[in-house]
């Protein structure tokens, strides 16, 4: 690594909230922004993005996580460590080698430098463990972490594994961190569904979510609470929820969007057909010896779709408050989504 002065490192810049995030960085006027971007990879969102900011104090360093050697190189002078980089999708090994194992990598970096930066985590909703809460219940930070990650998700079981990994460092090594979870971050450029709203299937989509509350982050939104967390935190191992302010519903989501996008085909599950379709799902993978994946069991139902509430007063009492509303969010978003399904 060279010796050109260093205030922020972000890793995962080029992902969809990493470009949204040193997008609000130069916006903020920080300097000495190093980006790590995964050798190979497209760069056209970033690059792009970074013509709204000519002259910006900006180092874009190809490479990855891949050896504490490598890790140490990125983090070498950085006082601030922004870390995004994770696997989002895939096997299940590739995912906790990019999300795990990754972070093992900087942790250990970190360990060993002598400077000791200041790390911001990003994690995910997917860690709390709602499953035998009650319906309506409100996730907030003393929300209990998942307590069996592996009845989860991919996702959701790295996430947990990586939070366990910053939390032990801390306590060996006097890590200094803060971990915020987002909820669904969405915005031009994301996904059209999260998960909790329903499954694309081929042909249709099955609806789930009812009228759950979606916990939208719009992207601009997650990347300013990032921001204010990288000032404000404690880094004793902190947490922050991340979600916006006035949710919809899923059944609202799904209506707007078949307003302002497009009409698709749905099929509509309320909560009882899908804990007895999941009941059946992890009969039948037990009775079958695993010839037909777990995709919906009971355990994973009542966590996405009983239905919970969302508090941000935490990360609003740190000084947070939405730059975007969720009117312009979803506006944006669903412009966004009918524009691209035009272009084909």
């Amino acid at each position: 690594m060279n010796s050109r002065p260093c205030n922020v490192l972000v890793t995962g810049a080029n992902g969809f909230l990493g470009v949204a995030l040193v997008d609000r960085l130069l916006a903020r006027g920080e300097k000495g922004v190093r980006c790590l971007v995964r050798a190979g990879s497209d760069r056209r969102r970033l690059d792009a993005m970074l013509t709204r900011h000519p002259g910006a104090d900006v180092e874009i360093v190809g490479g990855s996580l891949s050896s504490t050697e490598a890790a140490a190189k990125l983090i070498e002078g950085a006082p601030l460590i922004l870390h995004l980089a994770a696997s989002l999708s895939g096997p299940p090994a590739d995912m906790f080698l990019g999300t795990v194992v990754a972070s093992k990598h900087l942790l250990d970096a970190i360990a060993a430098c002598p400077h000791k930066p200041k790390v911001v985590l990003i994690s995910s909703f997917g860690v709390y463990g709602v499953a035998d809460a009650p319906k309506g219940h409100v996730l907030d930070e003393t929300t209990p972490v998942e307590a069996h990650p592996e009845r989860r998700d991919h996702y959701s079981h790295t996430k947990h594994r990586q939070e366990q990994l910053f939390f032990d460092c801390r306590a060996k090594h006097g890590l200094e961190f803060c971990v915020l979870r987002p909820g669904v971050i969405y915005g031009p450029g994301g996904g059209a569904f999260s998960s909790r709203v329903g499954i694309a299937l081929p042909g249709m989509f099955l609806f789930l979510g009812g009228k759950n509350l979606l916990p939208l982050s719009y992207v601009d939104n997650c990347a300013e609470a990032i921001c204010i967390a990288a000032e404000r935190a404690r880094f004793d191992g902190d947490a922050y929820n991340v979600v916006d302010d006035n949710l919809i519903t899923c059944d609202d989501y799904l209506r707007r969007y078949q307003s302002e996008v497009g009409p698709i085909r749905v099929v509509r599950s309320p909560y009882f057909a899908t804990m007895l379709l999941s009941r059946a799902v992890e009969w039948y993978h037990g009775h079958s010896r695993g010839q037909l994946p777990p995709i919906f069991t009971p355990y994973k139902t009542r966590t996405m779709w009983k239905g919970n509430r969302f508090s941000n007063a935490k990360l609003r009492a740190l000084g947070f408050s939405p730059i975007v509303s969720t009117e312009q969010g979803l506006r944006r978003t669903f412009e966004y989504l009918r524009e691209k399904k035009k272009a084909g």
